[in-house]
């Protein structure tokens, strides 16, 4: 199994008629997604990676409950960790809420916050493998981040989790005016 999911063709179709929406959907085995046709190459990358974010959290949301997270936690130790790891329970949780995610190896229990739910899959795999290579090392030493070395969205995910917290930081601002950047639909 690869370590991301397969790629799919990305379709960008602009709109004279669009003047500040962004939107994307599942077409077959691409993704469409519906841009102003005033944005530029810069913005029209930007947007497209956020609504391919936008929809692998939709999928994952409508994908991933306490069983599927268990099997997934078999497949990522498995994948990285030579199958070492082995939690007996692995579930989501709604009491965390400054942690991403939590494991008490004494136990072999596995904790992932509720606010993962809806990010992108790679995202949830990364906190995952995290917590499951506490299994095999306690703290956060230089075994424990040799372990993690092997997931290859690792610098990317601990990224979109910094943005996260980050964005959760700033002020929240009114909406913006008629007239304002694009409005992200999916």
């Amino acid at each position: 199994m690869s370590a991301d999911p397969p790629q799919r063709a990305v379709e960008v179709r602009r709109s004279a008629r669009r003047r500040r929406t962004v939107s994307a959907y599942r077409e077959g085995d691409r993704t469409v997604v519906l841009i102003p046709a005033r944005m530029s190459e810069a913005e029209e990358r930007r947007w497209v990676g956020v609504m391919l974010d936008k929809l692998a959290a939709q999928e994952s949301r409508r994908s991933l409950g306490d069983a599927e997270l268990t099997e997934r936690a078999a497949q990522l130790s498995g994948q990285y960790l030579g199958g070492r790891a082995r939690p007996r329970v692995v579930r989501w949780v709604t009491n965390q809420n400054t942690r991403w995610g939590s494991c008490t190896p004494a136990e072999g229990s596995i904790r992932l916050s509720h606010r993962l739910q809806g990010m992108p899959e790679y995202v949830v795999d990364y906190v995952l493998l995290h917590e499951l290579a506490h299994l095999l090392v306690p703290g956060h030493g230089p075994r424990f981040w040799e372990l993690l070395e092997a997931y290859p969205r690792t610098e990317r995910a601990r990224g979109y989790l910094e943005g996260v917290v980050a964005a959760d930081r700033l002020p929240h601002l009114p909406a913006p005016r008629e007239g304002g950047g694009p409005d992200a639909a999916v």
